[in-house]
C-alpha cells in the first residue's frame, strides 16, 4: 500500500503511470468522487496488484477463493464492491493480492450502525468487522426496553460471520442522551433488575453476543451507581457467555471534571468490563470551534492515560468516520457545522477548486473555501494519511482494536488501511 498525495499538474493517468497500474484501479480502490478533477493535496491509496483474476462464466466467490487458496473474506476486503452486488459479473477483475507490508497485528474491529444504514454500505463494510454494534436500544426507569428495527441487520451480519452487539443508551424520544432517565433507573432496584432481565431475553431471542453500555453525561454523584449497574450487567451476562462493553469519554487523567467525564471511572469500569471503547473523537464537533475531529496529539494523550489504568487487551480506540464543514467566522453558541462524509468532503474540495492542506500535529487534512453566497468555510476531515496515523496507534499501544463511529458511509481509505495493517479478528 502506497499513499500518494496529489501534486500540482498531476492527473489520474500520470499517477497511474508512475506506479505501473491502470487509472481504473485507482478509481475503484478509492471510489474516487473526482477522477477527472483531482485536488492538490488529495491523498489516495495505491495498490499494485501481484495477482488478479478476471471473472469468467460459472465463477463463484467461493470457487475463486479456493482457486487462489484465500478466504472469501480476503477477496471481499480486497474488492468491497463485490459484497454490494448479486454475485460475480463476467469480465470483472478481482484483486487477489497486491504489494504491501507485513501485517502488524491482529485487531478486533467494531462498527456502529443505525438501523437505517444503506444495505449496500452495510454489505461492503461487514467483511472488515469483528462485530457490528447496533445503535441504539433505550429503556425506562421501570425496566422496559425500547427496541429498534434490527432483524435485517442481524441476519445480514450473521450471513457474513459478524455477530451483533446491542447498544444500550439512556435516550430521550428526540434521540438525545438523557441524564435523568439513567438516574431514575439507577435508583429503582426493581426497575434495574427488570431491565437486565429484558436485555438478556432480547439478546437470546435475536442472537446478540454482547451489550455495549453507552451512558454519556451521567451525573457525577451517580458515579458509583453507574459502576454498580455495569457490575450487575456483567454478573448476569458472563455466565451466559455474553460480553459486556462500555463506551468511555476521552479522559487524559482521573481528575478531569465536567458532566461528560466524572462518572466515567476508567480504573473501576475497566476492571469490570470485557471491552471498553475510548471515544477518541469529537474534539471538532457540530457546535464547537473548527478543528480535527480526532487530532492525533489529543488521541495519544487519552490512550496514554487509558493504558495506564486499564488492561490494554480490553481497549478499543474510537475512529471517527465523518467530517465537518464550519461557516466562518465561528461564533460560540451560534455557529453550527454541517456533517459530511469524508468522500463528500473530497468532492466539495474539487467543486470549489481548493488546495487541501495537512496539519502535521493533528495529522489531519483540512481546507478553506468560499461558497456561492460569499461565506467563508473551513472543512476538517480524514483521509488515507490520517487514518494510517490513527490505526498505527493500535499496535504502538498494544490495544485490542478499534471501534468505528459510525459505518453509515463507506470510506475506502479507512478500510484499505485496516486491511493492510491488521488481521481482523473473527466474531
Amino acid at each position: 500500500m502506497i499513499i500518494h498525495v496529489v501534486q500540482e499538474g498531476e492527473t489520474l493517468s500520470s499517477i497511474a503511470e508512475q506506479y505501473g497500474i491502470t487509472p481504473e484501479r485507482l478509481i475503484i480502490d478509492n471510489e474516487l468522487p473526482n477522477p477527472d478533477n483531482l485536488v492538490v493535496g488529495q491523498s489516495m491509496i495505491v495498490r499494485v496488484p501481484t495477482v488478479e483474476h478476471t471473472v469468467v462464466e460459472g465463477d463463484t466467490l467461493l470457487g475463486v477463493a479456493e482457486e487462489y487458496n484465500v478466504t472469501t473474506d480476503e477477496i471481499l476486503r480486497n474488492n468491497p464492491w463485490v459484497a454490494a452486488q448479486d454475485g460475480l459479473v463476467v469480465g470483472q477483475t478481482l484483486l487477489i493480492a497486491y504489494e504491501g507490508e507485513s501485517v502488524l497485528d491482529t485487531a478486533l474491529i467494531v462498527g456502529y450502525a443505525y438501523p437505517f444504514i444503506n444495505p449496500m454500505v452495510h454489505q461492503k463494510t461487514l467483511p472488515f468487522l469483528t462485530y457490528q454494534s447496533l445503535f441504539t436500544y433505550g429503556f425506562t426507569a421501570q425496566g422496559d426496553l425500547v427496541a429498534i428495527d434490527d432483524q435485517e441487520l442481524i441476519a445480514s451480519g450473521y450471513d457474513m460471520g459478524v455477530p451483533p452487539i446491542m447498544v444500550l443508551a439512556p435516550m430521550s424520544p428526540e434521540m438525545n442522551f438523557d441524564t435523568q432517565i439513567a438516574h431514575d433507573m439507577f435508583i429503582n432496584e426493581a426497575g434495574q433488575a427488570r431491565l437486565i432481565d429484558n436485555i438478556v431475553l432480547e439478546m437470546e431471542e435475536k442472537g446478540y453476543i454482547g451489550v455495549d453500555i453507552d451512558f454519556e453525561y451521567i451525573q457525577p454523584e451517580d458515579k458509583q451507581l453507574f459502576i454498580n449497574f455495569i457490575s450487575n450487567v456483567k454478573n448476569r451476562l458472563e455466565p451466559l457467555g455474553l460480553l459486556t462493553l462500555v463506551a468511555l469519554a476521552p479522559k487524559t487523567s482521573g481528575e478531569m471534571t465536567g458532566l461528560l467525564y466524572e462518572a466515567h471511572d476508567y480504573p473501576a469500569i475497566g476492571a469490570i468490563a470485557d471491552i471498553v471503547l475510548l471515544m477518541t473523537y469529537e474534539w471538532g464537533y457540530l457546535f464547537g470551534p473548527p478543528m480535527a475531529t480526532s487530532p492525533l496529539n489529543n488521541v495519544r494523550q487519552v490512550l496514554e492515560y487509558g493504558v495506564s489504568v486499564i488492561d490494554k487487551d480490553k481497549i478499543l480506540m474510537g475512529i471517527p468516520n465523518y467530517a465537518y464543514d464550519w461557516p466562518l467566522p465561528f461564533v460560540q453558541g451560534e455557529t453550527m457545522a454541517e456533517a459530511l462524509s469524508n468522500q463528500e468532503a473530497i468532492a466539495r474540495a474539487a467543486e470549489f477548486g481548493v488546495t487541501i492542506q495537512f496539519d502535521e500535529l493533528a495529522q489531519a487534512p483540512f481546507y478553506n473555501y468560499t461558497d456561492a453566497e460569499g461565506i467563508a468555510h473551513v472543512v476538517w476531515f480524514d483521509d488515507a494519511r490520517s487514518m494510517n496515523a490513527k490505526l498505527r496507534l493500535i499496535p504502538e499501544f498494544q490495544l485490542r482494536g478499534a471501534g468505528i463511529w459510525q459505518i453509515m458511509n463507506f470510506f475506502p481509505a479507512l478500510y484499505m488501511v485496516a486491511n493492510e495493517l491488521f488481521t481482523i479478528e473473527e466474531g
